[in-house]
């Protein structure tokens, strides 16, 4: 189970004593009654066996396992192992197994995050993708039960094809934009959000959670049990423990209608209040990202969805863009910004007015082969990818603060391939909340290039977008990357060390390590206990 090589195992049991009596064939381990007997009664453990002998050849293989995120590939980083649980009871062995070998452990879902916070060189790493079942679905209070590694899509469809005859009609309230396959587990470890116009972080739509700590116990963890570890492991980007299962809170599926505007960013805010003055429950505002531009930043579209009777008709015939459609606004994002936002505003005006599924509505496209779609249409491209910084600013700046990340940008000439302003509700439960306040959300896209003097010009441009957002009195996401200077890190979360010591308390042998957690840890090392013993690799 432990090794990279064995990742193609068959994840039903039935499947895998079959998978496993070949295997012991080939090894002549069938000649054995008692190895017979392990496989049909605890197939895992015959793997636990093998992996110390069998699978010698294996695990030298596994040492040289390489992994990266998916969306911004900076992230190249080689594990010691790789393996992918099934249940809560195999994830906590896994950890006791690293206890007993002094091993720090890693973890990932979707592999979407940019900052490092699914990988560390050298740990014992957990892919969560096998344990992506639905436990139990309580339809009178609308709580579901998932295991942490399941993808918003398999949820959603879950819910849409096990809610036949009476009774309330159950559906997700947000979820992360831009991508679909996402973990619920990694959304609750950032502390993610979505495009709710009324809506606090993640954490807001959690009941309780399984977590597996340090010494391989499973904890329910909730607002009631466990409190400081609900408050931590939220948004704690994997240090204070693995979640194994979480029980997300649901609300009434409905549907809504889609109203679209062109709009100047001096009225935004004025406009933004007559849509929540039409009860509109979700929205963003895409900006226009041509530096060149004399209305840069300060024209977009601005779309919400207000909500409409149940028995509203969705027509089959409503538009949509295809993925090539997708593919060519992309490709004039990096060649004419200016008829990219032409081409896709002109689209999107003619979509308003169209009714969409309250949870439906939230699905996006993503194509996670974008890169290599630009190198095939892009004479001289230059290898590269696309990274995300989100800053957070008090929502009557938006506009001043638009008018000065504008200059910024067109002084150190940022590479904006897409931009969005959101808002967020204020987190009032994490420890290392970053909804500090009711906050507009403003979203930079960069294209870097994957040259030495690209990612210190992208390294130099966040850190001028998060300098902006602070002189407004923002903030800005950890999770996107670690760039932030020092006094960066403790203008936006002065809480950042006493968040590193409550790691330490908890997991005082530093069992679930990162490569994003030894950065911070290394910054803030005068402030740390000294007599921390960590996990070797």
């Amino acid at each position: 189970m432990r090794f990279e090589r064995l990742t193609s195992l068959p994840r039903k049991p039935r499947r895998l004593r079959a998978f496993l009596g070949s295997l012991l064939t080939a090894f002549g381990a069938v000649t054995l009654p008692s190895f017979k007997q392990l496989a049909s009664s605890r197939p895992w453990a015959i793997l636990a066996a093998l992996s110390t002998s069998a699978c010698h050849a294996v695990k030298t293989a596994a040492r040289a396992v390489t992994l990266n995120d998916v969306h911004s590939r900076l992230n190249s980083t080689t594990v010691a192992s790789v393996a992918y649980p099934e249940s809560t009871e195999e994830l906590a062995e896994i950890i006791r197994a690293a206890k007993r070998e002094g091993k720090s452990v890693s973890v990932s879902g979707g592999r979407h995050a940019m900052g490092g916070q699914q990988f560390g060189a050298d740990t014992a790493h957990i892919r969560m993708t096998a344990m992506n079942d639905v436990l139990s679905f309580d339809r009178e209070k609308g709580i579901i039960r998932v295991e942490a590694g399941i993808g918003w899509p398999k949820l959603m469809e879950y819910l849409k094809t096990h809610q036949e005859g009476s009774g309330p009609v159950w559906a997700i309230a947000q979820k992360q934009s831009g991508a679909d396959e996402l973990s619920l587990g990694g959304a609750l470890s950032a502390n993610a959000h979505g495009r709710g116009l009324r809506l606090k972080p993640m954490i807001q739509d959690v009941e309780s959670f399984t977590l597996v700590n340090a010494e391989g116990e499973a904890l329910t963890v909730s607002r009631a049990e466990n409190p400081e570890l609900f408050r931590l492991a939220i948004g704690g980007y994997g240090m204070f423990g693995l979640i194994a299962s979480v029980d997300l809170r649901l609300v009434p599926q409905g549907k809504l209608k889609r109203v679209v505007e062109l709009v100047s960013i001096d009225d935004l805010v004025d406009k933004v209040r007559e849509r929540f003055d039409m009860n509109a429950q979700y929205g963003d505002f895409q900006y226009k990202t041509d530096t060149a531009a004399a209305d840069f930043m300060r024209v977009g579209i601005l779309s919400t969805y207000q909500p409409v009777p149940i028995d509203t008709p969705i027509p089959e015939a409503q538009k949509r863009l295809s993925a090539d459609n997708w593919n060519q606004l992309l490709l004039l994002a990096h060649t004419n910004k200016s008829e990219a936002f032409e081409r896709y505003s002109r689209y999107y005006l003619t979509t308003s007015g169209q009714i969409y599924w309250s949870d439906a509505h939230q699905m996006s496209y993503y194509n996670p082969a974008y890169d290599d779609y630009l190198r095939s249409a892009m004479p001289g491209y230059t290898d590269g990818s696309l990274m995300i910084t989100e800053v957070y600013v008090p929502r009557l700046q938006i506009r001043e603060f638009s008018a000065a990340v504008a200059e910024d940008a067109r002084a150190h000439n940022f590479d904006i391939i897409y931009g969005t302003m959101r808002l967020i509700e204020r987190d009032d439960e994490s420890f290392l909340a970053w909804a500090k306040q009711d906050y507009a959300c403003v979203i930079f896209n960069l294209r870097v290039r994957h040259t030495p003097e690209g990612i210190a010009k992208a390294q130099e441009d966040f850190r001028t977008i998060i300098d902006r957002a602070l002189s407004f009195g923002g903030s800005y996401y950890l999770t996107y990357h670690r760039w932030a200077r020092k006094d960066q890190v403790l203008a936006a979360y002065p809480q950042f060390p006493e968040f590193l010591k409550e790691k330490l308390r908890f997991d005082p042998q530093e069992r679930f390590q990162s490569d994003w957690y030894r950065h911070y840890k290394a910054m803030f090392a005068e402030v740390l206990p000294s007599s921390a013993t960590p996990a070797p690799g």
